[in-house]
């Protein structure tokens, strides 16, 4: 089914905090597909820097780069569309934090992160444009880990047209990680969905959690702190 072609009642998201092998594109790409055949759900969530995990030094992808082609296919045996991190080479010779897009025929740019920590500001470029996905009728706000900790971020996505949140993070153990996510669904009414990374991840120990949160800020459903977990849940 095309991206924005149709409203259906339910949209099914997963979240997964799949285990990731430093710098591994490929190994990577693999259990991204496999997520992606195996969740039973139309839009699949990722973390941060999924494909390389948090190694900011790791090669910059483009979106033809041939190793992507699992999570394609993956997605058009699934019907699916996943959102997968990734640094990011542009045509304009920048590097970025990015979200790929992938559905069951291509690869495409989805969001660049905005609000970057040190040191990633010493080799990527901080996106300019907050992004609104269309996805079966639902608009769906895109922020990558930091981008989400910044309550002005969530406001000006949805002054763009969210009226759901989903951020791509890497957590830390001492984040308050769920007080964010409650806050950006309370203030705004809205649907939240979070993909974290879980475990060891470059330099960081990352906790999992991935989950959504409902418009009254309760928890809808939740990852543990474990790698390889997948959370779906139906939005209404």
């Amino acid at each position: 089914m095309p991206i924005g072609q149709l409203v259906e009642e339910i949209l099914r998201i997963a979240v997964a905090q799949p285990a990731v092998v430093a710098y591994d594109v490929t190994a990577n790409v693999a259990t991204h597909a496999k997520i992606v055949r195996t969740a039973g759900a139309r839009l699949v969530v990722f973390p941060e820097l999924s494909l390389t995990g948090y190694n900011l030094d790791a090669p910059a992808l483009t979106c033809d780069d041939p190793r992507l082609v699992p999570i394609v296919a993956a997605c058009a045996d699934a019907d699916a569309v996943a959102l997968v991190g990734a640094p990011l080479a542009d045509a304009d010779g920048h590097a970025y934090i990015a979200t790929l897009l992938v559905d069951g025929e291509s690869v495409t740019v989805a969001y660049r992160k905005i609000h970057l920590h040190p040191p990633e500001d010493q080799r990527f470029t901080p996106g300019d444009k907050h992004v609104v996905l269309d996805l079966d009728g639902r608009r769906l706000g895109l922020a990558i880990c930091r981008d989400a900790s910044l309550a002005e971020h969530a406001a000006a996505t949805v002054t763009a047209g969210a009226d759901v949140y989903v951020a791509s993070t890497l957590n830390s153990p001492t984040d308050p990680r769920d007080a964010r996510m409650r806050e950006r669904a309370t203030t705004h009414r809205m649907h939240v969905v979070l993909s974290c990374g879980a475990g060891p991840d470059g330099p960081l120990l990352t906790a999992g959690g991935s989950g959504f949160w409902a418009p009254d800020g309760t928890v809808i459903a939740q990852a543990g702190a474990m790698p390889g977990e997948v959370v779906v849940t139906d939005l209404p």
